[in-house]
């Protein structure tokens, strides 16, 4: 069986897309495709893990249909090809086959293919749903010809695309890759290690911090179990529950819920707590859930109730609750209005700094985010800090790191790795970074702008008197040679007397 190239896998997906271009709103591609596709893949593996199944027990048709030879179990009647069949309400079909192998596997594919509409004619026509099953019945989407990494990567690349495609709405559910990979490489999360999202998104910081530990060779099997996320969207959080089983991820929890109104991780009455914490929270969220926080039962408001209109730091509170008590760290993107904004806000940062769980803070270029062309910044807070770290926090102006973009500016691995250099080495940088202690800050009114302590660097020659009187003489000698050059061009023209 050919194996499909990333590349292939990519266009083909393109491709699905642009048959629903039409009937379908670009913004809501997203919740066709992506079931499709893992309907597709779900099916070819099951028929791999099927003839597996019979080969082992001899050709005995019985024995290889026990549920135990499958990771999932595919119920009949609801096998891609069944769908393949039907000619007339295609839909109906389909979305009586998705629902089935959600029912089938309860504890690990409930509500995975979301709420679209499949029985909507009027958007989707037996011909082209039709169109859309022979697109995708063209590739095999099994493990010998696709393998894991290889359909995960095509789909973030497709999440990728969509963002692109409608990016206004983008920021909800997509963080640009190298932003992620720069705080997960600041986290450095290992094997063993527990890691929460709380707006997971469509996973992808989940899927990094698995990178990461496969590129620091360590076990990622260490990590099924431990990787946990929570988001608010349906169909997006279906998708990242769909992202990391397509990436080979094979234990994980993913909740749709709200987090700052239905925390959905325990331990006993307290949340949960982890060793890496790592977000990119809506900016300045209005209507974030103020009205449960004056008495939250789980006293996320330790450092002061946030504004009505701004859940940044109700984001921060959480996750900070939310860090494990001696390995805990987080990672958290901000507006840069959360360094310096008065009031509560003010009274917030106060008591936070005051904690000294603050390590650095990192001052992003502008236009790298989707839906926003705002700057943003990166806050990484340390339950236990290293003791030469103690009362100090790094202040990072990152800001002239990127590459200029027609429509969106970008992070590449050079300035990703620069970044990380400098929060990892945690000195000063000429015009770049500065230890700041908290006395400093305080001093400030508890204002992190970043301009108050990193100054850019003077790149300008500072000349001294005797130099500059030096060259205001050699810049005379030579304009008065020029002119009397020009006077005696002009004369032997005969146009000067």
């Amino acid at each position: 069986m050919p194996v499909v190239t990333l590349s292939q896998l990519e266009s083909h997906l393109w491709e699905a897309a642009n048959i629903l271009r039409g009937p379908v709103d670009a913004a809501d591609f997203k919740s066709y495709v992506f079931p499709l596709l893992f309907f597709k893949r779900l099916s070819d593996v099951h028929d791999e893990e099927h003839a597996a199944a019979l080969k082992e027990f001899d050709g005995d048709e019985e024995a290889a249909l026990f549920p135990e030879n499958y990771r999932f179990q595919i119920p009949e009647g609801c096998h891609w090809n069944d769908v393949r069949k039907v000619a007339v309400n295609v839909g109906q079909a389909l979305q009586t086959a998705l629902r089935g192998i959600e029912q089938a596997n309860p504890h690990t594919l409930y509500g995975i293919f979301g709420d679209a509409q499949w029985t909507n004619k009027d958007r989707l026509s037996d011909a082209l749903l039709r169109d859309l099953i022979e697109h995708f019945s063209r590739l095999s989407l099994g493990n010998a010809s696709a393998k894991a990494d290889v359909l995960g990567q095509s789909y973030e690349y497709l999440i990728k695309k969509f963002a692109d495609a409608t990016n206004k709405k983008a920021g909800e559910f997509y963080t640009p890759r190298s932003v992620v990979r720069l705080m997960v490489n600041i986290l450095d999360p290992r094997e063993g290690e527990s890691i929460y999202d709380p707006t997971c998104g469509t996973g992808g910081m989940l899927l990094e911090a698995i990178h990461h530990v496969e590129e620091t060779r360590g076990d990622v099997r260490t990590l099924w179990g431990k990787l946990y996320g929570q988001e608010k969207n349906l169909t997006t959080s279906a998708i990242a529950r769909m992202n990391l089983f397509l990436h080979g991820a094979a234990d994980f929890q993913i909740v749709r819920g709200d987090t700052l109104r239905s925390p959905a991780f325990f331990s006993g009455d307290n949340l949960a707590t982890f060793d890496c914490v790592i977000a990119n929270p809506p900016f300045s969220l209005e209507k974030w859930g103020d009205e449960v926080w004056s008495s939250d039962p789980y006293g996320r408001n330790f450092a002061g109730m946030p504004p009505a209109k701004s859940g940044d730091f109700a984001w921060v509170q959480h996750m900070i609750k939310s860090m494990a008590p001696k390995t805990g760290r987080m990672a958290v993107v901000l507006p840069h209005g959360a360094l310096f904004r008065m009031g509560k806000e003010g009274e917030i940062r106060k008591k936070l700094l005051g904690m000294d769980l603050l390590e650095a803070v990192i001052g992003l270029g502008p236009n790298l985010f989707y839906g926003t062309g705002l700057a943003a910044c990166i806050l990484v807070f340390r339950q236990k800090k290293a003791k030469d770290r103690r009362n100090r926090a790094l202040i990072v102006d990152a800001s002239k790191e990127f590459k200029t973009g027609r429509a969106q500016n970008e992070l590449l691995p050079e300035h990703v790795e620069r970044i990380h250099g400098w929060v990892r080495d945690y000195t000063d940088v000429e015009g770049i970074a500065r230890l700041v202690t908290l006395d400093e800050i305080a001093a400030n009114d508890h204002n992190l702008n970043i301009p108050r302590y990193v100054e850019p660097k003077v790149t300008s020659e500072v000349l001294t008197v005797e130099e500059a009187m030096k060259r205001l003489r050699e810049s005379a000698e030579a304009a008065f040679a020029a002119e009397e050059r020009l006077v005696g061009i002009l004369k032997r023209e005969g146009l000067l007397v």
